[in-house]
């Protein structure tokens, strides 16, 4: 596993990398986004969109638990589970049916979900730093190292 951190990053300069990794990522695999409220999950999903051709309006899923966005040559599935109340109600809503090998999953409070979910390919951490935010990307795999590799080529 590997690890990357991009530190001190204003709101501009995470969409820039959220949109690199979109474009990076092919619209395909798991991402993991992890941070407090408020910490910037679903601003990182809409720079990640927008790297892969979304031009529309982004919404946290906090209600709906699941936000898919068609973008013509696959999927990509923004979840928040923030409000699930028990990983066994992933089960209910099918979730094993959104994890295909051309989708994107992207899913804030994964935690939430645990043992019920795939491994991510990657783990993203949005931490305060300074007078920004500090992203720690830990890989997982080598479609996650793949991605890191290529981040850190274009930092």
């Amino acid at each position: 596993m590997s690890e990357l951190k991009l530190p001190a990053l204003d709101e501009d300069a995470m969409l820039a990398v959220a949109a690199r990794l979109g474009a990076i990522s092919g619209g395909q695999g798991v991402i993991y986004l992890h941070g407090d409220l408020g910490a910037g999950k679903t601003t990182f999903s809409r720079g990640l969109l927008r790297g892969l051709g979304h031009a529309g309006a982004v919404k946290s899923p906090t209600f709906t638990l699941v936000e898919p966005y068609d973008l013509g040559n696959g999927m990509v599935y923004h979840f928040d589970l923030y409000r699930l109340v028990d990983p066994e109600e992933l089960e209910f809503m099918g979730i094993r049916d959104y994890f295909e090998e051309r989708c994107l999953c992207l899913i804030e409070w994964p935690e939430r979900g645990a043992g019920v979910l795939p491994k991510a390919d990657l783990d993203i951490t949005i931490a305060p730093h300074k007078n920004g935010r500090l992203l720690t990307l830990s890989a997982h795999g080598a479609r996650g190292e793949a991605w890191c590799a290529a981040l850190s080529g274009e930092s």
